[in-house]
This record gives C-alpha cells, sequence and structure tokens, in this order.
C-alpha cells in the first residue's frame, strides 16, 4: 500500500501546487469573506482534480491526443492573460486589483486550468494500468487543502504587502503558465 500511496501523495502536493499558488495571488486582493472564499475555491480547485484524473483515466489517450496540440497554448494564454491584468491592476487600477476569487466563473475557469495537468495523469494510470479513483481522491483532498490555506494565507499577505502582493502574484502566474508551456515544448 506504501507503493501507491507516497507516489500518490508526491504526486498531489505537485498537481496542488498550480492551485495553491493562484489561490495565494488571488487571495492577496480578499478583504472580506475570506473563510467562504477559501472554502469555496478548495472546493473547486478540489473537484477539478479530483474530476480530471478519473477523466483522463476513462478517456485516455484520445482526448489527450485532441487537447495536446492546443491546451498548452491556451493555458498558458490564460495564465499571461490573468498575472498581466493583476498585475497592471495593481499599478494602475486601485482598489480593483487582484484575481476576483469572489465570482465562481473566474474560479471555475481557474480550477480548470489549473487542472489540465491532472488529465494527463489520469491517462497515465490507465497506460499502466493502476486504479485512479483512490488517487484522484487524495489528489482532490491535497489541493482542496492547498488551496484553502492558499486563499487565507495570501489574505494576510495582501493586508501586509497591499499591492505588492498582488504584482508579486501576477508574476506567480505568469510563471506558472510558462513553466506550463515549456514543459510542453520541449
Amino acid at each position: 500500500m506504501l507503493e501507491y500511496l507516497i507516489p500518490t501523495l508526491l504526486i498531489a502536493v505537485g498537481l496542488a501546487m498550480d492551485a495553491f499558488s493562484v489561490s495565494l495571488a488571488g487571495g492577496a486582493s480578499l478583504k472580506k469573506d475570506v473563510l467562504k472564499t477559501a472554502l469555496t475555491a478548495g472546493l473547486l480547485f478540489g473537484f477539478f482534480q479530483f474530476a480530471m484524473p478519473l477523466i483522463g483515466y476513462v478517456i485516455g489517450v484520445p482526448i489527450t491526443n485532441l487537447i495536446d496540440p492546443y491546451g498548452y497554448w491556451i493555458v498558458f494564454f490564460l495564465f499571461l492573460f490573468v498575472g498581466g491584468k493583476m498585475i497592471y491592476d495593481a499599478l494602475f487600477g486601485g482598489e480593483e486589483a487582484g484575481i476576483d476569487l469572489t465570482g465562481w466563473k473566474v474560479l471555475a475557469v481557474l480550477a480548470i486550468a489549473t487542472s489540465i495537468d491532472a488529465l494527463a495523469i489520469g491517462v497515465s494510470y490507465a497506460l499502466l494500468g493502476q486504479e485512479i479513483f483512490l488517487a484522484a481522491i487524495i489528489i482532490g483532498i491535497v489541493t482542496f487543502v492547498f488551496s484553502f490555506v492558499g486563499v487565507v494565507a495570501g489574505s494576510k499577505l495582501g493586508d501586509a504587502f497591499g499591492n505588492k502582493m498582488e504584482i508579486f502574484g501576477g508574476i506567480i502566474l505568469i510563471l506558472i503558465g510558462c513553466k506550463f508551456l515549456l514543459e510542453n515544448i520541449l
């Protein structure tokens, strides 16, 4: 069991890092409803990180072949846009700066974007003939915790550092997009 659990936990932590970074960056601009937003972010990020490996496992290689040529470009531009807008708003937008994590639509788009890697994990599990459901549950729970903590921590850091934290968050999002692009084109 440990030979399954430890690698799965490591995969879960790796997959949760993007969601944590987005949650941290988004939390930086929160002034109210922090716990409610943290719970919503945790649930959405956790759900998509749970669902994507299952989808990847069930659909397998054909969907990956459809997504592969364009998916990483879409994710890259999404993070570039959101991160760039965050930096712009922090520098020029006054109180409107940051990612609005209070709207479920923005959260859902970010949750889907950060869970694309989890789709590939599901395909990998299918190709290796490994059981996916327990892994998906672990991935979802770890992502929920990381996202919840990210929003709360981002809120505290945002209070302490103001728009500098939002600029930092925007840079993090752009770097996540660049990392994702480089991993897929190299």
